[in-house]
């Protein structure tokens, strides 16, 4: 019981302290629970973040529910689920309360603004975290140059590339495996 309340105590700071979404929670997630708790190692975390992706809904939920699956089976990722989710439910149930008496505050935009500059950050180092655990070949250079000209400039949608990416790692890696 320590474990899983231990469990929904860090995932409830990461949810609490993180704006930005997903891939902004991605290297703190990763700092707890590879590098502080010990919990998995560096490679199922990368995994995980992979498959996390992969399936539908928020990146950060996703990842945390496998992460608490990973270590305490259901009754961990409830606990990891429940500690993501909850800060920021409770955080926009209050800021939707009271929104609309401030959203032309001008203290609270300069707040934002300050908080919007550092989500791309925060982003940033979560890539350049999961870039190192990437086996470096031209194949996946490649693949990740591609990557950025078919979503940034041709405008294919993520999924899309996403499902190509893994049609791609089924071929070319079956035979080397």
């Amino acid at each position: 019981m320590k474990k899983l309340m231990n469990m929904f105590w860090s995932f409830f700071k990461i949810g609490a302290f993180t704006f930005g979404g997903g891939y902004a929670m991605i290297p703190l997630i990763e700092v707890e629970v590879v590098d502080k708790k010990k919990w998995i190692s560096k490679e199922e975390f990368l995994d995980i973040v992979v498959i996390s992706q992969s399936f539908p809904g928020a990146l950060a939920v996703n990842a945390s529910t496998f992460v608490g699956y990973k270590v305490e089976g259901v009754k961990g990722a409830i606990m990891a689920l429940l500690g993501t989710i909850l800060p920021s439910f409770s955080i926009i149930l209050i800021i939707a309360s009271f929104f609309m008496q401030f959203r032309n505050n001008y203290y609270v935009d300069l707040v934002f603004k300050g908080i919007s500059a550092a989500v791309p950050v925060l982003v940033l180092i979560a890539v350049i975290s999961l870039s190192k655990s990437v086996k470096k070949n031209y194949m996946n250079l490649i693949l990740v140059l591609v990557t950025v000209l078919l979503v940034s400039i041709i405008k294919i949608h993520p999924v899309v590339v996403i499902i190509l990416s893994g049609i791609y790692g089924y071929f070319y890696y079956r035979e080397k495996v």
